[in-house]
């Protein structure tokens, strides 16, 4: 015990005599959790249309006033021109394009339909698919409202229609922010975690102290322990100064469920993700090699996590990419527990998981480890 206690003095005295180590350490996850939720949206606004009006008629204007007050548009050309529209989607100053042809109004009056061209820069095949959906919803919309017009009120009969009430549970205002934060967090955690504990036993290497240590009287549990404890500890700081000042004071984020809870598996995560550092610097002989390890598993934990692309949506084999990620585990446990305020009954399953990766992981570097004494 008293030399586990001389590793961890010896640890935390080298944190904090590195004055450049500690901003890495709690100020930059700060500034990218406020930064990070702000530019990782995925909502669909500010859709530029360009709208070639051949017509120019009141029914046009209608159709064109309603299109631009949706909040999803921004007229950014309008003229009679198609070709000079076209030239706005090449330069890359619209994503879609809507043309009203002449004799619109007349048509639509006289012989009760008429048809409109939309097209539409699929290079961005998500804006462009959702841009198409909302201004042919927008039409849809507009045409049933000039139907009602033509109606003669005294013999309208009305026709059986179901009604629909939906109610958003867990987001009420869909927040996006409010999906993406909990999850952001988990990663910068993970991100100062893994990077510090990988750089951990190869700066020993480099400086030419991990020899001394290998020829002393400690233990390999009591080695890998000294150098797991301090960056556990620094990765619960981080955690809470997200979930309770960035989270909560600036998102207005406050957990639904038990924070007892998300601390209990906070703890094991972190016991699982050290040990993934500390087995990459046990590979590693310089900190130029532990960096480029850590930072390739970092990105495959990143795009398999479900952290901005939905697990279920994946191909087989990349869901037993994602499901091998404990990243993945515990976004989706905090998102369970902050937002649906699920208990211990519900996630309970995941904390074997994650105890499972720790044990894993955490033996295998203590064995990959070869002290000589």
């Amino acid at each position: 015990m008293r030399t586990l206690l001389f590793l961890l003095r010896k640890e935390f005295k080298q944190i904090f005599r590195n004055k450049s180590l500690l901003p890495m350490i709690f100020a930059m996850p700060m500034i990218q959790l406020l930064v990070m939720p702000l530019a990782a949206d995925y909502e669909i606004k500010n859709i530029n249309i360009s709208i070639v009006d051949h017509d120019r008629s009141p029914y046009s204007q209608q159709l064109i006033s309603k299109i631009t007050a949706s909040g999803y548009f921004v007229l950014a050309d309008f003229g009679d021109s198609f070709d000079a529209a076209f030239q706005q989607i090449e330069e890359e100053k619209s994503d879609l394009i809507l043309e009203i042809p002449e004799g619109f109004e007349r048509n639509l009056v006289r012989e009760n339909r008429e048809k409109l061209f939309i097209a539409v820069n699929a290079i961005n095949g998500t804006k462009a698919s959702l841009g198409g959906a909302y201004l042919n919803q927008i039409i849809q919309n507009y045409n049933a409202e000039v139907r009602l017009d033509w109606i003669d009120p005294y013999r309208y009969n009305p026709i059986p229609q179901i009604e629909v009430a939906s109610s958003n549970w867990f987001n009420p205002f869909m927040n996006y922010r409010f999906f993406m934060v909990p999850g952001i967090l988990v990663f910068l955690v993970t991100m100062v975690g893994a990077y510090m504990s990988a750089l951990n036993i190869v700066k020993e290497k480099e400086i030419g102290t991990i020899e001394q240590i290998n020829v002393t009287p400690i233990k390999k549990y009591q080695f890998i322990l000294g150098k797991l404890i301090p960056f556990w500890i620094i990765g619960i700081i981080i955690f809470s100064i997200g979930l309770f000042f960035v989270a909560r004071i600036v998102y207005g984020i406050v957990p639904m469920g038990s924070i007892f809870l998300l601390y209990g598996f906070l703890a094991i995560y972190l016991v699982a993700l050290l040990g993934v550092g500390l087995l990459i610097s046990t590979y590693s002989d310089t900190q130029q090699q532990a960096m480029s390890v850590a930072f390739f598993i970092m990105m495959i934990f990143l795009l398999m996590s479900g952290l901005f692309t939905p697990i279920e949506s994946m191909p087989g084999w990349a869901k037993v990419i994602a499901y091998s990620n404990p990243v993945s585990y515990f976004i989706e446990v905090m998102r369970m527990v902050v937002l649906k305020g699920s208990g211990f009954q519900d996630i309970s399953k995941y904390f074997l998981i994650m105890i499972g990766f720790a044990a894993f992981f955490n033996t295998w570097a203590i064995l990959k480890y070869r002290k000589t004494s």
